[in-house]
């Protein structure tokens, strides 16, 4: 597998460089985000470059020997599996199912935190992954549960039990949308001339945000018809269950501001953002933020039932994060507050849960229930 960051990107410029050329000279931004993510072997996802970790990048002769692009909640602190786990363990019971699915289980921390929690209350914890770099270090991390914990790269026909996602759907590929002297264009990726290997252009479009921007300024900004498809074809293979998603974003309201111009998608590399994505691909991550009323009005129209949305804070509070804080050491209270700060995860970070059957009220949603936002 190629490992040098030169190599690399070198091989993806070419394949993202064909798919261009195949295509007519110019794709969407949506598939080349895909390509960027996942192309086997290459793709950020897929190669075997570091990720998750609390630590930047250390270099040593022009080679990554350790760190990490960014963290995510279960690396920051081990209190945010726990309480999740409380969360989980009232659906696992409300629906009397008894198996777990995680999506994009990236380091396992997540996975290892919550089979601890749980214990017997689960019989099975299926990880969905497709890359199958990340599935070797997962392995590696839940060794200890090995017979309890499967993996599976497609989701299979018929689902029962509890759905969880963190910071899952961010990473789904976005369609670019910009308004420019007052005309709609979908901004895709041609090929660049010099020593830039793309260009964005424009082409023209029949596509448009879910709700009128207000002003006559130019616009930039993302439709999620990718993420709305997961959720459409989730619903259907859950048969009895519930499903949690925790990610960064907002309501449609405040996702289409006039003023949010510049759109979201941003890249993250060395604990550092960019906003863009056509530089070091390959090298670092790709994310947009989530409209979260996009997805709620995505599982209502396949039949999940809206348990609650709230930010990060409110819901692990509700889920007992305080109660667990006060039982642990300064340093494990130090990394736990960022977890609710509203200038950390608090706010920017939110929880949207649903039902497939009966709906109940959830213990995350107990306080500070935003549904009504959506």
């Amino acid at each position: 597998m190629i490992t040098s960051p030169h190599s690399l990107t070198t091989a993806l410029q070419g394949e993202i460089s064909a798919a261009i050329r195949t295509a007519g000279g110019w794709i969407g931004f949506d598939r080349f985000m895909a390509m960027a993510l996942y192309t086997p072997g290459l793709g950020y996802y897929a190669n075997t470059s570091l990720k998750f970790g609390t630590m930047p990048t250390v270099m040593e002769d022009g080679q990554r020997v350790t760190g990490s692009d960014f963290v995510t909640a279960p690396e920051m602190s081990p209190l945010f599996g726990r309480a999740l786990a409380a969360q989980i363990a009232e659906a696992l019971e409300a629906t009397g199912t008894r198996e777990v699915w995680e999506f994009g289980a990236g380091s396992g921390a997540l996975a290892l935190q919550l089979l601890e929690a749980l214990g017997d209350r689960i019989d099975r914890y299926t990880i969905v992954d497709l890359s199958g770099v990340l599935r070797g270090r997962q392995q590696a991390a839940l060794a200890a549960f090995e017979g309890k914990v499967v993996w599976v790269d497609a989701l299979p026909e018929a689902m029962h039990g509890v759905v969880v996602g963190n910071e899952v759907l961010d990473a789904m590929p976005v369609q670019l949308l910009a308004r420019v002297d007052g005309e709609w264009f979908e901004r895709g990726v041609a090929e660049g001339e010099g020593d830039a290997p793309w260009a964005w252009q424009d082409r023209t479009t029949d596509l448009r945000p879910p709700v009128d921007i207000e002003g006559p300024h130019d616009y930039l900004t993302e439709i999620h018809a990718q993420g709305v498809a997961f959720i459409h074809t989730l619903a259907e293979r859950l048969q009895r269950g519930a499903a949690f998603f925790l990610d960064y974003g907002f309501p449609e309201g405040e996702y289409y501001h006039p003023q949010r111009s510049g759109g979201t998608v941003m890249c993250h590399r060395a604990h550092r953002a960019d906003p863009d994505p056509l530089a070091d691909v390959g090298l670092k991550d790709i994310t947009a933020h989530v409209n979260f009323t996009a997805i709620a009005l995505a599982g209502q129209d396949a039949g999940l039932e809206v348990l609650g949305y709230a930010n990060q804070a409110r819901f692990l509070m509700n889920c007992g994060l305080l109660a667990r804080m006060e039982q642990g050491d300064v340093m494990d209270r130090a990394r736990a507050i960022k977890l609710i700060q509203e200038h950390e995860m608090g706010e920017l970070f939110k929880v949207v849960g649903f039902a497939k059957g009966t709906a109940w009220d959830a213990i995350g949603f107990k306080n500070g229930d935003r549904s009504h936002t959506l």
